[in-house]
């Protein structure tokens, strides 16, 4: 596979959903995303991405989902089965601890943090896409949780907007093996332009580095 190239100004790193609720030992989602995130070494793989996304100066941009608070969905019409799931576990509860950033990834000064989304898409209800053409970005490197639901959904949104997507397949996790097969090998190519490791973006973003 040829190698891409990302120019710095137009590239941004869009981390999906950062929360200790998925992300660390004692978590509400932990239980059911752990067994995967730890067989493709998914914390190490995020810390490497972020590390080096940093260094090569490209913007990491967060989009988070809501932060569960009292009365969330319970008078709407037609809440989706996550957000019914939601009322009953308080996933990322607002003031909470699962409903902060893991530590290794939270923002830093000149990071760009979305709108919080109510559902899957990172772009829908928010002021995502705002912000991102904006700052000049063009080109979107998706990682974060969950590959199934809210990356994809994310990813396919941005595709219809006109940006181009990567998506980084041992950089997502999911609940299952099948899970994870859907988002990458079935679902991911029609709405990605590049599907890539995170050994292959390293490699991407050290050529960033050196051409400036």
């Amino acid at each position: 596979m040829a190698l891409l190239t990302y120019k710095r100004a137009s590239t941004a790193l869009l981390f999906i959903d950062p929360y200790n609720d998925f992300l660390s030992e004692g978590g509400k989602a932990w239980p059911r995303v752990g067994p995967i995130a730890k067989e493709i070494g998914l914390l190490d793989n995020l810390r490497a991405i972020v590390t080096a996304i940093r260094k090569a100066d490209i913007r990491v941009v967060i989009a988070p989902h809501r932060r569960w608070e009292p009365g969330d969905y319970q008078d709407w019409d037609h809440p989706n089965p996550t957000q019914i799931g939601i009322m009953s576990r308080h996933s990322f509860a607002r003031g909470e601890w699962g409903g902060e950033w893991h530590p290794d990834f939270a923002p830093q000064p000149g990071d760009i943090v979305a709108k919080e989304h109510w559902a899957q898409s990172g772009f829908a209800n928010t002021d995502l896409d705002q912000q991102l053409r904006q700052h000049g970005i063009t080109h979107v490197i998706l990682v974060g949780l969950l590959a199934n639901t809210c990356v994809e959904s994310t990813g396919r949104y941005a595709m219809e907007l006109g940006y181009h997507v990567t998506l980084i397949r041992d950089a997502t996790a999911a609940y299952s093996k099948e899970m994870m097969h859907a988002a990458h090998e079935l679902n991911g190519p029609t709405y990605a332009h590049a599907i890539l490791s995170t050994a292959e973006l390293l490699d991407a973003i050290a050529t960033v580095e050196v051409a400036g």
